[in-house]
């Protein structure tokens, strides 16, 4: 099971700028990806990426090569949804309509390993136009209640960090994969079926195994 949280940025106007460019190329990718994919009826991530990764990676220089990666594979992802639909006569348009997007940071793209090693997180490293820079978080009560689950081994934090804009404010979103509980079955269910009957007991594992060892 997992959970996203989404933690504010702190933005100044000079790191504004910064992250508003990462999102022009970042959604200009997408769009035009898009429009080829569903075009040509390619819905292969690896495909596009063979096809447009040098391309970007020219014209984009600035772009980190994982930034480039990713924004190729949500393109294909939004490009096998609608051809998916427009296959089985859901959507009226020729080309979807990409609006805006969530630029994904894989592990190579942020500070995973130094957040991940610290005790209170309050910052987060992200790798953007001239090299990685230093974000502050506005870490909230709901983030800290996931980190203390992550420190004591209930909850792993995702790699890949989501970093979204949403009415001119810039948020990071954590993804947090729960893991699930190991207990130890404290009963279990027997059935009996014959032709044409089903008996079904429930049967106590204490009480059962006290008895045998009595």
């Amino acid at each position: 099971m997992r959970r996203a949280v989404a933690v504010e940025l702190e933005v100044a106007r000079g790191l504004n700028r910064l992250l508003y460019s990462v999102e022009a190329m970042y959604l200009s990718i997408v769009r035009e990806v898009v429009a080829y994919a569903v075009e040509h009826n390619i819905t292969s991530a690896t495909q596009l990426q063979r096809l447009f990764y040098r391309k970007y990676r020219w014209e984009y220089q600035g772009l980190h090569a994982h930034l480039v990666i990713q924004a190729i594979r949500q393109a294909a992802e939004i490009a096998k949804s609608f051809i998916e639909k427009r296959r089985r006569g859901l959507v009226g348009k020729s080309y979807p309509e990409v609006k805006a997007v969530s630029i994904r940071f894989t592990e190579q793209a942020w500070g995973y390993g130094k957040f991940i090693g610290s005790t209170a997180p309050v910052r987060v490293e992200l790798s953007l136009p001239g090299g990685r820079t230093e974000v502050w978080l506005r870490p909230h009560k709901r983030f800290w209640l996931f980190w203390w689950r992550v420190l004591t081994g209930e909850v792993e934090l995702a790699k890949t960090l989501i970093v979204k804009r949403r009415l001119n404010r810039w948020y990071a979103v954590f993804i947090f994969d729960i893991k699930p509980k190991k207990e130890s079955p404290q009963s279990v269910v027997a059935f009996d079926i014959n032709e044409n009957t089903v008996a079904v007991g429930k049967i106590d594992i204490k009480t059962t195994v006290s008895k045998v060892v009595d």
